[in-house]
């Protein structure tokens, strides 16, 4: 990925609130995980609509971090879902 990539949740991979256990969960075809508050902060803003350079723009201003940090970040950890199936671009 890169950052004008519009990243996404892969086919069948869906982000719920599992309210029963007060938490967040990825679900997919035989496999759930429940991301940490950072990887939680990405993933809620997975829309298919905007790139990782959005995201990062958003989450920079939104925690006042230096954006490079925060890019660089985000495409690590989209790339390491990416390698597990989780998102897509």
């Amino acid at each position: 990925m890169n950052g004008g990539s519009i990243p996404r949740l892969a086919r069948g991979m869906r982000l719920r609130e599992d309210k029963a256990r007060g938490q967040w969960v990825v679900l997919g075809p035989e496999r759930m995980f429940v991301p940490d508050e950072i990887a939680l902060e990405i993933l809620r803003l997975l829309d298919g609509a905007r790139s990782v350079d959005a995201l990062a723009d958003d989450l920079a201003a939104r925690f006042a971090a230096p954006r490079a940090e925060i890019l660089a970040d985000v495409l690590a950890m989209l790339d390491d879902l990416a390698a597990r199936g989780v998102v897509t671009a």
